[in-house]
């Protein structure tokens, strides 16, 4: 149960105040409170949720596990209390120049068929929406909200997951029976591939071997800028491509494109996140009621995919 005499926000604000300025000095100076304060303040948090938040050293800290898992979910709830707050003193309704930055298959796929009914719902509310697979500065693009699909780096951004999609190897019949079918992840090496004109956290595609997982990855006969280059690239018959089962679930289903070492595939998935600035200052309304709406609207299937009986793969 919880004591009502521990002001549960108060260390949450310190936390995220010494976690973003990079040390108890710093921090006591911009909240008005001593090195000693602060570092004591942190101690009786980290006693009171039994772990250790953040590694001391004389030259820096560093967040544990625990720490940054906390330092995420208090980030969130700092920013929602200011906005409540925000929103009962004033009675702010949605209202102005919304920009959203989105991947382009999701963008297309989910969030532009949504977008007429969002402002329906919310008509004061202007919409520029940009698309592009290009990992964004969303301070520097004056971005309110960007999507982004893959593993997310670490920033001081709040970030809302929205769903998952495992990723799957394809190639169209026409190349298939040009080049063949792979059996092994080895010969993807004597395949043409689709890359990527923008670095990727991963390089290589995983496959499952047993226990252990490997990387292979063809030589690229081309690189895409974005998602859906990629799929009309692999459909006209160019090369491989590992894309979002989400993106070519219906090109699978018609045939337009055929899975190949299914066996190998490790079964990983790339995560779907609403990402945005939510603690240096209090979220417009606009943004918040963006991001709820897609998180009650937006509904991203994992569907499984499976071989039918007569030879084609299903999806679903």
């Amino acid at each position: 149960m919880a004591r009502f005499d521990t002001n549960r926000s108060a260390e949450m604000e310190v936390f995220v105040r010494v976690v973003d300025l990079g040390g108890f000095t710093q921090a006591a100076r911009k909240l008005r409170l001593t090195p000693s304060g602060v570092s004591k303040l942190i101690s009786r948090l980290e006693v009171r949720l039994g772990t250790r938040l953040i590694n001391r050293t004389t030259r820096k800290l560093t967040l544990t596990e625990e720490g940054q898992a906390f330092y995420q979910r208090a980030v969130r709830i700092l920013g929602e209390m200011e906005e409540a707050e925000r929103e009962a003193a004033s009675g702010a309704a949605p209202r102005g120049r919304l920009t959203v930055n989105s991947n382009v298959p999701f963008g297309m796929l989910h969030v532009m068929p949504l977008i007429p009914r969002f402002l329906e719902k919310h008509p004061d509310v202007t919409l520029d929406l940009v698309l592009t697979d290009t990992l964004i500065d969303l301070m520097q693009e004056r971005a309110d909200v960007a999507i982004r699909v893959g593993p997310l780096r670490a920033s001081r951004l709040v970030a809302r997951k929205l769903g998952g999609s495992r990723m799957v190897v394809v190639g169209a019949p026409d190349y298939l029976a040009r080049f063949g079918t792979p059996k092994t992840p080895a010969d993807v090496a004597d395949h043409r591939g689709i890359g990527w004109t923008f670095p990727r956290s991963i390089r290589g595609w995983p496959f499952k071997r047993g226990d252990r997982t490997e990387e292979a990855v063809p030589p690229p006969a081309a690189r895409a800028s974005d998602g859906e280059a990629a799929r009309r690239l692999a459909l006209g018959g160019v090369g491989l491509a590992r894309l979002a089962l989400f993106h070519i679930g219906p090109d699978i289903e018609a045939g337009r494109l055929v899975p190949v070492l299914q066996s190998y595939n490790p079964g990983d998935r790339e995560d779907i996140h609403a990402v945005y600035v939510g603690h240096t200052a209090p979220l417009p309304a606009r943004v918040r009621a963006f991001i709820d709406f897609l998180a009650e609207h937006v509904r991203v299937d994992d569907p499984a995919l499976r071989r039918a009986g007569d030879g084609r793969w299903r999806v679903g």
